[in-house]
């Protein structure tokens, strides 16, 4: 299998017809062997239905993978990605706002040698206050946060090769991130405008409040890969930054009460002081018990802290 389509799906039966049509109308015109993995989110209408219409009919390309409740993109997506068997992964959303026909483009442009393609909504064709706006704001803090510089982070419509995927599991509403997770690992990541369309049937799923959770997501994923693997130098650097504001108001009361004869205990400054320190102190503690969490981690599980893109005249075995 070269290549796996992933969409999750939740509460999109109007636009599954047309959906497939677009793929069967892409996928037949290239000269790969492909599946398409629809994962059924817990919708509450008829897409379910549709979509095991279409793997019956077509159980050769079709596969279908229904939740028992409504679990979020995220888990949507990630149950793709466990489940694709093919070479290279392409997601894309059910409700026809991507557009298939864009995926034989990003297909080529992984053939260059990039790892990873990110679709850039360049003509978004949505609300311009209620989902845009936020959207860009979002997207230029998550790209000077994490130093990956994309346009459209929201964009499902991605092509990936199996390896940018390995190394990181997806959890909550981190989907949108796996861009930085794979830069992590070391992908190469290039970004390419694509169509978008305006929905035709049902209605978004999101909402401003999902701008407030992608903020709350970023915190999560710049400690994991920038600190993840050594946690002390956040802890300790913070815990040393503590202890050093506490040494220089402690001694700014010392000198203070040497020449100027000013009480060290009556001052604010003091208890600031003190109370630094002790933060600085426990800060520093908290760095080495997440050192000896992440060592018991990757020991207990053989997780390996490197990933190889290519080996050359070298055996594929790891030592015991």
């Amino acid at each position: 299998m070269n290549l796996s389509l992933v969409i999750p799906v939740y509460n999109e039966q109007e636009n599954l017809p047309l959906l497939f049509e677009a793929v069967y109308q892409t996928m037949n015109a290239s000269n790969q062997s492909w599946e398409v993995l629809l994962v059924d989110d817990g919708s509450r209408d008829r897409s379910l239905s549709v979509l095991k219409e279409y793997a019956e009919k077509d159980p050769e390309h079709v596969r279908v993978i229904s939740f028992r409740r409504n679990f979020g993109q995220t888990a949507a997506i990630a149950a793709g990605l466990d489940h694709a068997i093919g070479d290279i992964i392409v997601l894309l959303d059910a409700d026809l706002q991507n557009d298939p026909a864009d995926i034989p483009i990003m297909l080529a442009k992984l053939d260059e040698g990039y790892d990873l393609v990110s679709g850039w909504r360049k003509d978004r064709k949505d609300n311009a206050f209620t989902r845009n706006l936020p959207s860009n704001m979002a997207n230029w803090l998550i790209s000077r946060v994490t130093g990956v510089h994309l346009h459209d982070y929201g964009c499902t419509l991605k092509a990936y090769r199996r390896g940018a995927l390995e190394g990181f599991r997806l959890y909550g509403e981190m989907h949108r991130f796996i861009p930085v997770y794979a830069n992590s690992v070391g992908a190469n990541i290039v970004e390419i405008p694509v169509r978008h369309h305006p929905r035709k049937f049902g209605k978004t799923k999101y909402g401003l409040e999902r701008t407030a959770k992608v903020i709350l997501d970023l915190f999560t994923v710049k400690f994991l890969v920038s600190y993840g693997s050594k946690p002390i130098y956040l802890f300790g650097g913070t815990g040393g930054l503590l202890m050093i504001v506490s040494t220089i108001f402690m001694a700014y009361l010392f000198i203070r009460r040497l020449f100027f004869f000013v009480s060290v205990t009556g001052s604010p400054l003091f208890q600031m002081s003190a109370m630094f320190f002790i933060l600085g102190f426990q800060s520093i503690l908290m760095g080495l018990i997440a050192e000896l969490l992440v060592r018991t981690y990757h020991e207990s599980q053989r997780k390996p802290t490197y990933t190889v893109r290519t080996m050359i005249n070298v055996e594929s075995e790891t030592r015991d």
